[in-house]
């Protein structure tokens, strides 16, 4: 499949230390090309030749393997495509050499703008429960490229728009797109384009898992008609779908009469973190654990036993009576909303870049839980103004741009404004690049700040 070609791999970084190793083993001719030399520096001696920012494809080429962060409009992609060359992701590379094996891994795999990380932990732990021998792996931090080589039976793939862009024939057993809500649309260009590439992970998939609280994910999925359907939602559930039952998720999909019987998986208090947007991301996994056999004692074990990653609603202490939790990886107004509608009373820490979202709807639906606001970064002003229209009575502070510690001086802010019982949230709603260095700089910064709490006030 790949003997013998000259296959230009696009990008340096995470991609590129997957990819280079497998395509030289495989007998493929490599070139590396990134704008960052020092990366480049990296692949002397590994057999791969490098160039510094090709602006066009050398002329034997004959495939592009591409960093999910390079753009389509990027001189060299585009140089691709009009020469013929093929342009594909790591992904679509992964899922290729994965069925040339004689027993090719399963792919149960999720999208969505937000809960994706949750997910596939989750399901990662349910198909452990279960006896599997499985991984999380993808946008989650372990390359599907390394899962694929380390042989796993199973993979729990997290992928993002950028990696389904570049993706055109994969066929997971299972997808789910979870939701979608506006995000990266500097990238994709129009919310219609950022729909389109995260329903390519559904147009092949054997089966097709839909939020039905969800209007997106309900529409992506109703384009695959030769699929097997199953929904999930946060109600009771109709046949061939999983929800809720007061406080037991059920499902009525994976059984033998769903017109007329239903088995039980779990309680909401074995789901964590705590919150519908969790409970709803519990059904998904366990939606796609079921298709693929796993049993509902699996479903329940795998997730009581599953722990959190860092920055996705963790508490990281109680200082007199108020509780201060790190979601730092609500990174956009939806993941923020579903985060500060698990708490009745909230003092919230949010601001960064907007990246051109709108927060006007996310004020308007938390309003009546918000105890106080301090915001922080770029596009404050933009969330200051929807809470003046929204929530007018909500006390706001601000900290001021070129503040030494934003974070600290935050974190202090929101103390004096919460008071027994409530709790103070890290949930920006926005990107971190203009004061941290990533969503978990900014979430360690969070949790530092609030150890030194006691420390300040003695």
């Amino acid at each position: 499949m790949f003997a013998g070609r000259h296959v230009l791999v696009a990008g340096a970084g995470v991609t590129g230390r997957s990819a280079v190793p497998v395509l030289l083993e495989l007998g493929a001719r490599v070139t590396v090309t990134d704008g960052d030399a020092a990366r480049l520096a990296e692949f002397e001696g590994t057999g791969a030749g490098t160039a510094l920012s090709l602006a066009e494809p050398p002329a034997d080429v004959d495939l592009v393997v591409t960093s999910p962060g390079w753009r389509p409009t990027s001189p060299l992609l585009v140089a691709a495509a009009e020469a013929g060359i093929e342009v594909i992701g790591d992904v679509e590379l992964a899922w290729r050499l994965g069925q040339t094996r004689e027993k090719p891994p399963v792919w149960l795999a999720v999208t969505g703008t937000n809960g994706k990380t949750t997910t596939v932990g989750m399901l990662e732990s349910i198909l452990r429960a279960s006896g599997h021998n499985a991984i999380a792996c993808g946008n989650v931090g372990y390359a599907v490229l390394d899962a694929v080589q380390g042989g796993y039976e199973v993979l729990a793939v997290e992928l993002s728009s950028f990696q389904l862009h570049w993706s055109n024939t994969l066929a997971p057993r299972a997808a789910v797109v979870l939701n979608l809500a506006e995000d990266h649309l500097d990238w994709h260009g129009s919310m219609e384009a950022y729909a389109a590439d995260k329903g390519k992970l559904l147009e092949r998939a054997e089966v097709v898992v839909h939020n039905a609280d969800d209007a997106w994910s309900t529409r992506l999925a109703a384009a695959n008609e030769s699929a097997r359907h199953v929904g999930f939602r946060l109600d009771t559930p109709a046949p061939g779908e999983l929800g809720l039952v007061e406080d037991l998720l059920i499902d009525r999909a994976y059984v033998l009469d769903p017109a007329t019987s239903a088995e039980e998986l779990c309680t909401v208090s074995d789901v964590r973190p705590a919150g519908p947007h969790n409970v709803a991301n519990a059904l998904a996994a366990a939606a796609l654990a079921r298709a693929y056999g796993v049993s509902t004692e699996a479903v329940a074990k795998g997730l009581r036993e599953f722990q959190p990653g860092a920055h996705r609603a963790v508490e990281v202490g109680e200082v007199d009576g108020v509780r201060y939790i790190n979601d730092s990886k609500a990174t956009n107004p939806h993941a923020a909303a579903g985060s500060l509608l698990a708490h009745p009373g909230v003092v919230w820490i949010a601001g960064g870049l907007l990246k051109g979202a709108h927060v006007d709807d996310l004020v308007a639906a938390v309003a009546d839980r918000l105890r106080g606001a301090v915001l922080l970064g770029t596009d404050s002003g933009v969330i200051a103004a929807a809470l003046a229209r929204h929530a007018p009575n909500v006390p706001v502070r601000t900290v001021p741009p070129g503040h030494d510690e934003p974070m600290s001086a935050a974190v202090e802010a929101a103390r004096v404004l919460a008071r027994p019982g409530d709790v103070v949230l890290l949930a920006p709603a926005a990107a971190s690049m203009d004061l941290f260095r990533d969503y978990a700089h900014r979430g360690n910064a969070f949790a530092e700040a609030v150890r030194e709490l006691p420390r300040r006030r003695g």
